[in-house]
């Protein structure tokens, strides 16, 4: 690596995701890692493999020089980097690999660049697996000099980390990823469930789609390890995280003055799985009530 030597990273947020992305930094980035959790069970797994525990966001800042935060969202993301800023000591640049509104991911890169401090938009997309694998996807927003600075960094988290432009464009490209995900999701289980209805094994179908123009990651992954299955675990990607991802993208439709048809009825399915009882199950279980074997009312629009 060309950085500092010295140079002493944080890691703020170490659920799901940011528990082995941060095993991983350690592992491999070759720097002190500090890093902090405000659930115990969380900082205690840290704790077994090895990372240096903080107390409190205020002494991971006081100790990095780059602070990574993984948060569920970002009003999480502003109230750290409120911390941050009321610490005696300061990073130098704060990487957000949460996902995050758009807009108000611009607005606080504006406030931390007021205070001296730099700030990169980094969200990871892939599963909880590709996370312990350090094979994560990463899309990164900021200026050049600061991804150059960390992209070693990101590297031994993830297996393609893509520059994608000035601030807010990595969570543009992770949210409309995602958000490509659960439509292609929706489509394939109304494809499985004309197969089913029509005599045809979900197994057999897929198999045969993935060798035309229908192929797809989604279809081979997605499809054929869940859908066709009928297996939908808990804490795999659950539907709430589904639903939030996706409502990133449909407000930052509407900021755009665009009303998607097909996102809103995505959406809308999601949340009446969520509601019939999956908020925790991997969200392919939409298709439970997309072939109607759930029943659910459709939530009330606010």
């Amino acid at each position: 690596m060309n950085q500092n030597a010295s140079e002493t990273l944080g890691f703020i947020g170490l659920g799901v995701m940011g528990g082995p992305m941060c095993a991983n930094l350690h592992q491999r980035g070759g720097r002190r890692v500090v890093a902090y959790d405000a659930v115990q069970a969380a900082a205690d797994e840290a704790a077994a493999q090895g990372i240096e525990l903080a107390g409190d966001v205020a002494r991971v800042a006081g100790a990095a020089d780059i602070v990574f935060l993984s948060l569920p969202s970002i009003d999480q993301v502003e109230s750290v980097c409120e911390a941050i800023l009321a610490a005696p000591r300061r990073p130098s640049l704060i990487v957000d690999m949460s996902t995050s509104n758009v807009s108000r991911t611009r607005a606080l890169a504006e406030r931390l660049k007021a205070e001296g401090i730099a700030f990169l938009d980094a969200p990871v997309a892939r599963t909880k697996q590709a996370a312990v694998d350090g094979k994560l996807f990463i899309s990164v927003g900021g200026a050049a000099q600061d991804f150059a600075r960390v992209s070693p960094y990101l590297k031994c988290m993830g297996s393609d980390v893509l520059h994608c432009g000035e601030v807010g464009t990595g969570q543009i490209v992770k949210i409309l990823n995602n958000y490509m995900v659960f439509m292609t999701v929706n489509a394939l289980s109304e494809a499985i469930t004309i197969g089913r209805q029509a005599g045809m094994d979900a197994e057999t179908l897929l198999s045969m789609l993935s060798q035309g123009s229908a192929d797809s990651f989604v279809l081979r992954n997605h499809g054929m390890k869940s859908l066709a299955k009928d297996d939908f675990p808990e804490k795999t990607f659950p539907m709430t995280y589904a639903i939030k991802d996706c409502a990133l993208a449909l407000d930052l439709a509407k900021e755009g003055g665009f009303s998607p048809r097909i996102g809103a009825y995505t959406h809308e399915m999601m949340c009446r799985a969520r509601d019939a009882g999956f908020a925790l199950n991997y969200h392919p279980a939409v298709i439970q009530l997309i072939d109607g074997r759930v029943k659910a009312e459709l939530p009330e629009r606010v």
